[in-house]
């Protein structure tokens, strides 16, 4: 049989009734039933997932192999053995609650073939549910993390050049509970050839399940400290020390760490505030530095910086400022060049927090304004100035070649 130019992965449990869309979305691909397959694994489903899936294989004008097993836990199993059947050049992971629009596979195939990269972003949207959007503000060939908002989309429904996958030996970590697309998708982003963006049309649906099933909604908060373990060791590995490092790394703190230490913490137990800062504890002193806390907002800074400290004390109190939607006064260093946002022990010394955590690093937001440092300020102000300059004499020129004629 000739290759496909995509491998569609399905990997189904309990799918029913999305399964029927989601195979009919592949179905429906304008590239054609000839330049794909479809490697469908029903991961001990019950609820006549497998069944549906050999009817379809039997009827469908699509390739598909359908691979039925013991259930294995979680999504990383279904992927890998998905994906080490897969023929295609390239691959695409769907879960069975999601389907594609009509024009995915064509529109990202051909990118990737103009491009040479070897990942591609296609525009998601959610149904009953929300889906990252900041990536999607324009269609570009090719970009990298450092250069877009790539890196705020982790998940597995991309599309993969096969190549790639198998010369890294790249799969899902099966030993994660939850975050194991990310970690595959970081590594293939930091490893690969490049990244393109779809963004002018929506490639990929992603469902809210109205039984609530979705995977992502479900777990313990000691597999989230699992994933964040991966993932910082992952960047660590990858990624040279020095400014990229810590611009990658602001994301597992943002998202991820801080989710364990937001609002949820002022609901938790003693003992379960105890254990957070447990798990944290390695990880903080592992990964947490100046370099990286100065590119996260001050707020969300000194809840890491809290954290540590292993001070539950101090996070309480910052949480509860927030909650209660307080605004913290801002102070100007004596020589006017630092700025700080003046939250709960701000200069208490017996904290053991530093002015340092109250400084104003990236642009923040300060009672509804946005607010930068002051060096930074003065630059955007002295451009601005320049432009202005710029754009007066290029206006007197033009009126001095008027008049000449």
């Amino acid at each position: 049989m000739p290759i496909p130019d995509v491998t569609v992965v399905v990997g189904a449990y309990e799918a029913m009734p999305y399964l029927v869309r989601c195979l009919e979305s592949v179905e429906a691909q304008t590239i054609g039933a000839h330049r794909i397959e479809i490697v469908a694994v029903d991961d001990g489903s019950t609820d006549g997932t497998g069944e549906y899936l050999e009817e379809f294989a039997a009827r469908s004008a699509v390739p598909t192999r359908v691979v039925r097993q013991a259930n294995s836990g979680g999504p990383s199993g279904p992927r890998n053995v998905g994906l080490g059947l897969a023929r295609g050049r390239y691959v695409f992971f769907l879960d069975a609650d999601d389907y594609f629009g009509e024009e995915a596979l064509e529109r990202m195939v051909a990118m990737a073939d103009r491009a040479g990269t070897d990942v591609v972003l296609g525009k998601v949207v959610g149904v009953n549910r929300g889906a990252p959007k900041s990536m999607w503000t324009a269609t570009r060939e090719r970009v990298d993390v450092y250069n877009s908002k790539v890196i705020y989309t982790l998940s597995a429904q991309k599309l993969f050049r096969r190549a790639l996958l198998e010369r890294l030996g790249l799969r899902f970590d099966e030993g994660l509970k939850t975050g194991e697309d990310a970690l595959f998708a970081m590594e293939a982003y930091l490893r690969g050839a490049g990244i393109s963006v779809v963004s002018d049309y929506t490639c990929y649906y992603l469902v809210g399940r109205d039984d609530g099933k979705h995977v992502t909604k479900s777990g313990t908060y000691e597999w989230r400290f699992d994933s964040m373990r991966a993932m910082m060791q992952l960047i660590h590995r990858l990624e040279p020390a020095g400014p990229k490092r810590d611009f990658l790394m602001v994301r597992p703190f943002t998202v991820g760490m801080l989710q364990q230490f937001g609002p949820v913490f002022l609901r938790d137990s003693e003992e379960v505030r105890r254990h957070k800062l447990e798990l944290a504890a390695p990880l903080m002193d592992a990964y947490w530095d100046a370099g990286v806390a100065r590119l996260i907002k001050v707020a969300e800074r000194l809840r890491l910086a809290a954290v540590a400290r292993g001070s539950s004390d101090i996070l309480v109190d910052v949480l509860t400022f927030v909650r209660d939607k307080s605004v913290p006064d801002v102070v100007r260093s004596r020589k006017g060049d630092k700025l700080f946002l003046a939250y709960p022990h701000f200069r208490d010394r017996s904290s053991g927090l530093s002015d340092a955590d109250f400084e104003v690093t990236v642009p923040d937001w300060h009672d509804g304004k946005r607010i930068e440092r002051p060096a930074a300020a003065a630059r955007r102000a002295s451009l601005s100035r320049r432009l202005a300059r710029r754009v007066r004499r290029d206006v007197r020129r033009w009126k001095s070649r008027i008049v000449a004629r």
